[in-house]
């Protein structure tokens, strides 16, 4: 198995081109819980090019064949940070040391993780370190993180893509 670069510029391509758009050869999944996650495994595998078709992997054929980790917050972080195969895998991370085309997600209640967000850049300044990303159910491009209302939120970076 040999371990591949992540391209991030690829990855933040898309997120621009789609961020208030629906590609058309995924499945909308905002009348069914979001389509935030979905977005994200999107902007990721315009950065990885590949998938994982395994049991526990994570894939998209369409909108009825598809891993739980394609479109479920919960699903994509246990994929990501438990993935010793095939496909992206990531390590938890801060807003310290997150990059550009890495993850976000978002607790609302300080339980549920319930909101995937992409980054689309990083910018240090003196005083605090600045996120902003691009997502999909709340559409939006070059948001900032700190515009959002929630309680916990938890960062994931993307370390490759492992493939045969």
């Amino acid at each position: 198995m040999k371990i591949l670069n992540y391209n991030r510029e690829t990855a933040v391509d898309y997120a621009k081109k789609w961020a208030f758009l629906r590609n058309p050869n995924f499945y909308n999944f905002d009348s069914v819980g979001g389509d935030c996650t979905s977005f994200v495994s999107q902007c990721l595998y315009a950065g990885s090019k590949t998938m994982n078709f395994s049991s526990n992997g994570w894939f998209y054929k369409n909108g009825y064949n598809k891993s739980p980790s394609w479109s479920g917050v919960e699903f994509l972080y246990q994929f990501l940070i438990n993935n010793k195969s095939v496909g992206p895998f990531a390590t938890k991370t801060d807003i310290n040391t997150i990059k550009k085309a890495d993850i976000i997600q978002l607790s609302f209640d300080g339980k549920t993780f319930a909101h995937s967000l992409f980054v689309v850049d990083v910018i240090d300044n003196n005083i605090t370190r600045e996120c902003f990303v691009a997502s999909h159910s709340d559409d939006s491009y070059y948001r900032n993180l700190f515009t959002y209302n929630y309680q916990k939120a938890r960062f994931l970076s993307i370390a490759g893509v492992r493939t045969f």
